[in-house]
């Protein structure tokens, strides 16, 4: 067994140990609900959490120990890393509050981020010159744990807001609470589109003339779901597929951006069914479905896990997005600030939770704002991980 191999059957442990974990979590509750004052599923899942961890960091040693480098150089790995950031924030968390309820939400999200980070090239490659430096490690790794620990600060502040918001009437913040639910949906509906048509081993090769360096050259652009969105004046190479029922935007200069953007449109449909088909099963609202089976949590322990997480993960997103960050810029490309999209949405994120933290402290703003914030904040990041990175061009395109 060769060590790439070991690498991935970490990864795919600790996927499936997660996976039983969030079910055990949620099986804790049964617990919770005849009174038992403590939980054995619970306890039971937390294990399996902290196994998951070792055989994910497993994962990654094996993996740099393989590439020699940190494996955290591209999109597949940067996202696996966040993945486990999100798990080892979570595991700190839980030790100082004992919250079942948050492995049920964080860990679904990891393994969401997780399965995310497997449609992107999976192979072992070398660096480019730009990240062979010991800055890599030292900015990415900072970066990525402070995300986790506000991605811990979103799902506690995802989780008071589903217990606290009024569910028996149609209102703004209903709307607003199902928009975000819908989103995770929509992140369901990509991870199985994306696998179903990997199994079919589904393939559609256009020709498309694009601007590199000031010159138009010829390409072969690969699709790998049918083509809702094809290339802007792009030619059909194999027979027999879908042709693009629209071209994609101008505007989207990003590496292989028509491929993405038909991937988010796929997702979004797939999405649409999946959150559509619940809500028919349910025959309510998702959050209104899920706020009874919250109600014993305490409001004020989740608002104070919301504001702690933001605590700790700001400054160290202050210490590796921007003061790291601007270091490397400076070693790397002779200046500390280029505005280039990935530096501006990382400033966007830093002055948004300096604000969460200012209107806390200074505003009084607890509870059902700060939760808003929290969740607001991290759709920020998603954003500046997805969007940025993949649909703009910039610097920053890992992928």
């Amino acid at each position: 067994m060769t060590l790439v191999t070991l690498s991935a059957i970490f990864l795919y442990s600790a996927f499936g140990l997660y996976s039983i974990a969030t079910i055990m979590f949620g099986l804790s509750f049964k617990d919770k609900e005849t009174n038992k004052k403590k939980s054995l599923t619970g306890t039971i899942a937390i294990w399996l959490t902290i196994i998951g961890l070792a055989s994910q960091i497993g994962y990654f040693v094996t993996r740099w120990i393989v590439s020699g480098h940190a494996p955290i150089s591209n999109m597949f790995e940067f996202m696996t890393f966040l993945g486990m950031s999100i798990v080892l924030a979570f595991i700190v968390i839980y030790f100082i509050y004992r919250l079942n309820v948050l492995g049920l939400f964080a860990l679904p999200i990891a393994l969401i981020i997780i399965a995310y980070a497997s449609m992107f090239p999976r192979e072992i490659s070398p660096l480019v010159p730009s990240l062979q430096s010991p800055w890599l490690p030292i900015h990415v790794s900072t970066v990525s744990l402070s995300q986790g620990i506000l991605g811990i600060s979103f799902v506690a502040g995802l989780i008071y807001l589903i217990r606290q918001i009024d569910q028996s009437v149609r209102s703004k913040k209903t709307f607003w609470l199902e928009t975000i639910l819908f989103t995770l949906f929509v992140f369901v509906g990509f991870i199985v589109m994306t696998t179903t048509f990997k199994i079919m081993d589904y393939q559609a090769v256009f020709e498309v003339d694009v601007m590199e360096l000031g010159q138009e050259r010829t390409v072969m652009m690969e699709y790998n779901l049918p083509a809702i969105a094809g290339p802007a004046d792009g030619t059909l190479l194999t027979e027999g597929k879908l042709d693009g029922i629209i071209s994609t935007p101008s505007w989207m200069q990003g590496k292989d951006a028509p491929t993405k953007f038909n991937t988010l449109i796929w997702s979004i449909i797939a999405g649409s069914i999946f959150y559509i088909l619940t809500r028919l099963i349910l025959r309510k609202r998702i959050g209104a479905a899920i706020q009874p089976h919250l109600m014993k949590t305490k409001p004020d322990l989740l608002d104070e896990i919301t504001y702690r997480a933001i605590a700790i993960g700001f400054p160290l997103f202050t210490l590796g997005g921007l003061i790291f960050a601007a270091i490397w810029a400076q070693i790397a490309w002779d200046r500390f600030w280029g505005w280039d999209p990935k530096e501006v949405w990382a400033l966007v994120t830093w002055f948004f939770y300096a604000a969460i933290l200012h209107l806390r402290l200074s505003r009084g703003w607890h509870g059902e704002k700060s939760a808003w914030l929290a969740v607001i904040g991290f759709a920020i990041i998603m954003f500046n991980l997805i969007v940025v990175n993949l649909v703009l061009a910039g610097l920053h395109s890992y992928a």
